[in-house]
């Protein structure tokens, strides 16, 4: 996609969204949720002007679409206050009926993989997936780590990755679909009884089980994501601000970079995996990921938070929310380019194609 003139790129009024009729979703469409006003804008990427604003309900803070590009969905998180996750109708710009996730509290990172959208739960330790063709849950997970916070879901949801906030660690999950050599521990027999001989086969639950490696990552990391070679893992501390990059396959921390990005939220990858982009409080830190080291660092403004990187690799989008707008990057020159207003506090960003 080529970049539009900066006069162009400006172009967008503050709230134009909510002065303006609803217009048809374009495809591909950029999505930006405000925490402040509530809601969802759906911005043409080709203009950078909004043409629609749904309600999301309370505190949005991820927020994932379908495969289909025809269905978002937002959760609603309130540090575990709140237990639904919002699906929007992106062809009739329209809040749908509420997930209600039960017990399962604070969802926060999302993800739509195989046709379900995965789902962290923090104030309940878990991960689960919710099954839209079903309308059910499908799957649940205890992680058993404190405040389970993003996720990444392999192609085939064979292998997950979370990041757990206040325990400083990284889950890998491994589904497995037998046990190795031997079959699984047995419980010792009662005083007086013999031993049971062999189960008859392997004890698993209904569609394999699953192995749950954690790893020590730094300090109160949330922001991460997998490689495109799906080799490794990289998460980055807001508090010494390096970046701890993971084997994923060895399940152990085999390097790290000083990036000095304290005040760290996330970190995402090009599609080419030529750069890693962390957004650091007033700045975005740029990554050469082959070099494993810092090669430029921009001002964004007075903080930030969602990162999103265009699929064709041209440009990212920064949600600087204490400035209440989201910076347009061009990836070429490393510099910033225009601004979106979307609404208060934006942060959560996704990219929806039809």
């Amino acid at each position: 996609m080529k970049l539009l003139p900066k006069v162009v790129l400006l172009a967008v009024t503050p709230f134009a969204v909510l002065l303006s009729a609803a217009q048809t979703t374009p495809s591909p469409a950029l999505l930006i949720l405000s925490k402040t006003d509530h809601a969802l804008s759906i911005v043409d990427p080709s203009t950078l002007q909004a043409v629609g604003h749904v309600p999301v309900g309370d505190d949005p803070h991820e927020i994932v679409a379908s495969a289909d590009g025809k269905t978002a969905y937002v959760s609603n998180y309130g540090f575990g206050a709140f237990h639904t996750i919002t699906p929007i109708d992106l062809t009739s710009q329209k809040r749908l009926a509420a997930i209600d996730l039960g017990a399962l509290r604070g969802p926060h990172g999302l993800m739509f993989q195989d046709g379900k959208v995965w789902f962290t739960a923090e104030a309940a330790r878990a991960i689960g997936s919710y099954d839209p063709a079903s309308g059910k849950f499908d799957w649940i997970m205890g992680i058993g780590q404190d405040r389970t916070h993003m996720i990444y879901v392999f192609s085939g949801a064979r292998r997950i990755v979370t990041t757990n906030v206040n325990s400083g660690t990284v889950t890998v999950l491994d589904k497995f679909d037998t046990y190795p050599a031997g079959g699984p521990p047995q419980m010792p027999p009662p005083p007086g009884a013999a031993m049971a001989g062999p189960p008859p086969g392997p004890i698993l639950p209904p569609g394999g089980d699953w192995k749950l490696t954690n790893i020590a990552a730094g300090e109160r990391n949330e922001g991460f994501d997998v490689t495109p070679d799906l080799k490794q893992a990289w998460t980055v501390s807001p508090v010494d601000g390096k970046v701890y990059i993971i084997d994923v396959d060895e399940k152990k921390v085999t390097a790290t970079i000083d990036a000095q990005a304290q005040r760290a939220n996330r970190l995402k990858f090009t599609p080419d995996g030529k750069l890693a982009l962390i957004s650091a409080g007033p700045e975005l830190v740029f990554i050469d990921v082959a070099a494993q080291k810092v090669i430029k660092r921009i001002t964004t403004g007075h903080g930030s938070g969602g990162v999103l990187v265009q699929p064709d690799g041209a440009r990212a989008f920064i949600a600087c929310s204490p400035d209440n707008y989201v910076a347009v990057i061009d990836l070429k020159s490393l510099t910033i380019v225009g601004h979106i207003q979307p609404g208060g506090n934006p942060d959560g960003m996704a990219w929806a194609v039809r």
